[in-house]
């Protein structure tokens, strides 16, 4: 009997080995798992850093061109509109001054036409100034007349 004492002690201590053996394999694994983890999470944020960036970029190239492209465009158009069609202040329309767009229209209205030559030198005036003066003074300070 004492061999079957033996060899269940011996049976046991390697269960317990293994026990522990195995205890020490889900450590190492969870470490591992932590680590990987952690690793995934730095490269989430660094792609998302990246991407902020970018779209920042972006948006910036946008905005340049925009107001680069609108800003003769509203020029000649608001001029244009305003020679043609400065009693209904569709000059002012484009520009976005819409209060003043319909001051105009109803003092156009008002007055029976003669107003309408107010719209008309200011469309004059939009198309002998430059660009940039026109982009600063009109769209950018936002003055409303003359």
């Amino acid at each position: 009997m004492s061999d079957n004492n033996t060899k269940g002690d011996d049976l046991n201590a390697k269960i317990d080995h293994a026990k522990e053996e195995v205890k020490k394999a889900a450590e190492r694994a969870s470490e591992k798992a932590g680590e990987f983890t952690e690793e995934a999470k730095e490269k989430v944020n660094e792609f998302a850093e990246e991407a902020k960036e970018t779209a920042k970029e972006f948006a910036n190239s946008a905005k340049e061109t925009f107001n680069t492209a609108t800003g003769e465009n509203k020029k000649l158009l608001a001029g244009l509109m305003g020679i043609f069609f400065g009693g209904l202040g569709i000059h002012k329309f484009v520009l976005g001054y819409n209060k003043e767009g319909i001051i105009l229209l109803l003092a156009t209205f008002l007055t029976c036409g003669m107003a309408s030559i107010i719209g008309f030198i200011e469309g004059i005036v939009y198309l002998t100034k430059s660009d940039l003066e026109f982009y600063n003074t009109y769209q950018i300070n936002k003055r409303p007349w003359f």
